[in-house]
Order: C-alpha cells, then structure tokens, then sequence
C-alpha cells in the first residue's frame, strides 16, 4: 500500500540517530547528569537537608529517596537501560521508546481503500440488528460518545469506528438502516448482533447468519450498479462499480457459534463443531472472491471465558476458572478455533494468489488487557459497567443494560456505573469504549497480524493510554 503521509518527524529523528547505532557505545564506565527536579535523585534534598516525606519513594524504594516522585525517575530508567545492554541492542530501545511517546502525536497515515465492507456480530454491528426491529437499545447505551444509543452495545464506539477513523473514513452505515438518509459511499456494515457463521436456527437471536450477511452484499452490489447505470445522483450516496473490487472486506465473526453452543454442548462436542464452521465460513469467502473481493480482514475469536456472562454462567465453580479468573474451556476453545481459523487463513493466501489475506490475532490483545488491565488504566477487568446484582460481576442474565424489570417481586434496574472509563466489560458480553480504544489500538501497531502490516499498511490512533 502506498503511504499518502510521511511522518517527517521520525523520519528525521531515524536520520540522525540511525547512522549512531553502529558508533556509539553505551559501555561507558561512569555518567554525569545536570538537570532539574525531572532528574535530581538527591541533589536538593542533600544540598539543603531536609527528607521528603512519604509517600514518596514509595513505589520503588519503599521510603522517600530524594526523588520528588512515587519511584525511579526517567534517568533511573536510563540508566538501567545502559548499564543492562548489549551496545547495539541498547540504542534500539531507546528508539522504541522515542517511538512510543512521539507516534501517537503524529498525523495519521491513511489506508488506500475507497470502500469498507463489514461482516460479522455484536462486535462491530453498527445498527444492524435494532434496524431491524428485532431489538431495541435503551441508554445509557451510547452515552459515553454518541449522547444516545446508536444501535450499538457499547456505551460509545466500537473497534470497527476506531478503525474506520484511523483510515479516515466515516463511520459505517448498517446496510438495513434506512433513516436519515445513509451514505453508503464509503461502505456498508452487514454485521448483526447475535449473529453466527453457522445458518440461524428458530432459537437463534439474529437471522443473519453469515450467509446471510454475504447474500446481503451481493443484493447490495447489484442494486448499487443497476442504480449507478441509470442516474449519476446516486454517487454521492452510493460506491463506485470499480470499488468493489479495490475494497476492504472485514470479518469478526464466529464468537456467538462457539458461546452459544456451550449452553447444550459438552466441550468435546463444541470443538467438534469447528471445521464445519470454519467450512461454512470458507464458502462466504470463496463468494466474495468470485464477486471481485480481494483484501480481507479477519478478526479472529477474542477471550470468551473472561465476558462476565459466561462467568456468571459457567464459573460458579471455581475449579472451572483460570488464574484471571476466567473460564477455561471457553477460552481454550476459543484458542482452538483460532488456531484453525487462522490455518485457513493461510490456506486462503495460497489459493487466491492475486488476494491480500490478514489475520488479526484479536484474542491475545483482548487477553492481554484483562491480565494486565491496571497497567492500561482500568480497574476492573471482568465485571461489568452496565448491570445488577452489583460486585464482583454485576450481572443477571434476566435485565439487559438499560432496563428495568420486576425480579423476585422487586423492581430492579441494570444501571451504568459512574465512569465507564475503569471498565473493560460494559454489559456482560461487550466492551466499553475504553476497552475497544486499547484493542484498536493494538491491532494498528500491525505486530498482532499475519502478515505483519506495518511497513505496507502503518497508520495511528490518537491514544489516551
């Protein structure tokens, strides 16, 4: 992919301190520092003794060390770094560190497709579902972006928006929501909550299974071509013919194929399921391909045993958790899903020479920020923002986010708690904001994908993390 925005401030920064990397030698025998309160570790308190009081130090130290800070300052840091490595490797992470604190001010640099088009569930449904009259949203879904629920269960954006930002495109309109007039001219989002890769089933939440959604796409391109061929007023609001085929498809689904049969299934019998899904999933693929598509998407399965519903579900007996508190058959079945979805993948690549296949590793970022969650900001990992029952999961699986029932003869009421911002779960079974925030924000670094992107396709997200 061509890159339209050079960063030319770390191209610069690269340029002066590249040619160094094979010169400098970090290996020196003693360090001198001249400086101010952002690198004294003892100089004002010693010159004029007196003690600082804690709590500072108290981090690190463990009592107050002449530091104005909780712990080590950036010097320490330093210092640490070259006393501990090896000369070349040394000056690398000094530039990774460079990188991580000067690439999130930089412009964003832009993907080079026209259109998106997305395929998939709850994870990046954009209205689909409530479009359809099937469900309805009540806030405080969407407060915490939109002021207003938005057909998505969040309380703001998805992965999906923060992706479409980063690409600087707008935000994808669902392919059934007729009001306000949509401008599908960027895209169109076929994704429904509730949806699996599987055909629906009479018990299922949403019928738009993935074929479905596929079947819905090419509906979508011959009405768009018919309608392009007989009036030109239809651009502004329609794609191109030749974008079709210049597009990005997307994909994350298959999370509802796996949860959902955990409720009749024994853990044998869902893992027996997963090459007939994945066989199902092929088929939409090779459908795509032959309507022109050739740069695909695919998200694969996130963590389902750490969403606070299938906690409260299957994790009553603690034998069945992991160190994260977590449900171990779920999140092992969702590794094995991903393991054979991501051979397919790779099988995919090797079938469709002219096509750009990229794997996007979703589960270890999702998995990462609810082992290390305080280490990003959150406070709680599994409970969620929007419920009842109140800790340590507040959850019940009889009141959605935002409605109130009668429960055991009492009226309750599943209310968002005070700052969705400490959360990583909203409402049991989907992400806050936040949380989606940091995924995006992972997944845009490119080292979670196969292949790698970032050379071809790098482009940021302005981050809060």
């Amino acid at each position: 992919m061509a890159v339209k925005i050079i960063i030319l401030p770390i191209l610069t920064l690269f340029s002066i301190i590249l040619p160094l990397a094979n010169s400098i030698d970090f290996h020196y025998p003693i360090v001198f520092n001249f400086g101010d309160s952002n690198s004294d570790t003892g100089g004002l308190a010693a010159g004029l003794g007196f003690r600082l009081a804690p709590p500072n130090g108290q981090i690190y130290f463990k009592t107050s060390s002449g530091r104005f800070c909780d712990g080590r300052l950036i010097l320490d840091f330093l210092s640490s770094l070259a006393l501990s490595m090896a000369t070349k490797t040394c000056i690398l992470h000094v530039l990774s560190l460079i990188m991580f604190i000067c690439l999130p001010l930089s412009k964003c640099i832009h993907f080079n497709f026209p259109v998106v088009f997305n395929f998939g569930d709850s994870n990046s449904d954009t209205g689909e579902l409530i479009a359809s009259g099937i469900e309805s949203l009540v806030p405080p879904n969407g407060e915490s972006y939109f002021q207003t629920p938005s057909g998505r269960y969040c309380d703001g954006r998805l992965i999906i928006d923060f992706l479409m930002d980063a690409m600087d495109l707008p935000f994808l309109n669902a392919y059934l929501d007729s009001i306000g007039v949509p401008s599908f001219r960027k895209g169109c989002n076929f994704a429904a909550a509730g949806s699996t890769i599987l055909p629906a089933t009479a018990t299922s939440v949403s019928p738009f299974s993935f074929g479905i959604q596929v079947a819905q796409f090419l509906r979508f391109k011959a009405r768009v071509i018919e309608l392009m061929a007989k009036s030109k007023k239809f651009v502004k609001y329609l794609p191109k013919e030749e974008y079709f085929d210049e597009a990005l498809y997307m994909f994350d689904i298959g999370q509802n194929d796996l949860a959902g049969a955990f409720y009749s299934k024994s853990f044998d019998q869902v893992l027996a399921t997963i090459p007939t899904i994945l066989v199902e999933f092929e088929n939409g693929i090779k459908k795509l391909y032959d309507q022109g598509a050739r740069n695909f998407w695919i998200h694969n399965t996130g963590p389902l045993g750490c969403l606070t519903q299938n906690v409260a579900r299957f994790g009553t007996d603690p034998s069945k958790l992991d160190e994260l508190g977590c449900v171990s058959a779920h999140n092992q079945a969702a590794k094995l899903f991903n393991i054979q979805l991501h051979a397919l993948c790779i099988k995919l690549q090797a079938q469709y020479l002219d096509a750009n296949v990229t794997f996007v590793d979703i589960f270890n970022i999702k998995f990462n920020l609810i082992a290390n969650y305080s280490r990003y900001g959150f406070e709680q990992p599994i409970m969620a923002c929007c419920g009842y029952g109140g800790p340590p999961l507040n959850y019940d699986s009889r009141i959605s986010c935002g409605q109130t029932k009668i429960l055991n003869g009492t009226s309750a009421t599943a209310k968002g708690c005070s700052d969705s911002t400490a959360y990583v779960n909203w409402d049991g079974i989907h992400y806050t904001e936040a949380a989606n925030q940091y995924v995006s924000s992972q997944i845009l670094t490119g080292k979670y994908s196969d292949p790698p992107f970032s050379e071809k396709m790098p482009f940021l997200l302005k981050l809060k993390f």
